[in-house]
């Protein structure tokens, strides 16, 4: 893995994942208390061995992906950058596990994976989705700056679109 990819924040460490991070990625993606409001929701243990392959894959192919969150050398959570399914752009995602919650480390693992994002790789553009009714991962996306533009329906809920957006030659933070 490449010294470049990871990041590092005041508490926090953020890896790119990888196989070492299959069985903590497993028990974290099995927990409908955690990951049921994500996109694809709880996953089982072979969802998630396919899931982490594609991450993989997609650090290769566009230079950002998902990273392992951890605080003291342990699994705290997952944040990331991924290309959304529906065409909305590329998005932030995050989850952190019930230990972790409560503490900043969402935010601040959200803030540093949109900084790289924005300053590393070049993104003008990341979004992020949200349910109406998630009130703490809204707090975090306005709290690193992502503005709510939209709403729609998505399997019964309320989703807010949020987005980032910085000048296309921007090359520092902002």
């Amino acid at each position: 893995m490449s010294p470049a990819l990871v990041l590092r924040t005041a508490r926090l460490v953020l890896t790119p994942v990888g196989g070492s991070d299959l069985r903590d990625l497993q028990v974290f993606k099995a927990d409908p208390s955690v990951f049921a409001v994500m996109l694809g929701g709880v996953r089982n243990p072979a969802e998630v061995a396919e899931d982490l392959a594609q991450d993989v894959m997609n650090w290769g192919r566009y230079g950002f992906g998902m990273w392992a969150i951890r605080e003291a050398g342990r699994f705290a959570g997952i944040t990331g950058l991924e290309h959304r399914p529906d065409g909305l752009g590329v998005a932030l995602r995050f989850a952190v596990s019930h230990e972790a919650q409560g503490r900043g480390l969402a935010r601040e693992a959200a803030f540093a994976a949109l900084r790289f994002g924005h300053d590393r790789v070049g993104l003008p553009r990341i979004v992020a989705v949200a349910r109406e009714s998630n009130f703490g991962s809204r707090m975090v996306l306005g709290g690193i700056g992502m503005r709510d533009v939209d709403r729609f329906e998505q399997r019964g809920y309320t989703m807010i679109l949020y987005e980032s957006c910085v000048a296309a030659n921007h090359s520092g933070p902002g």
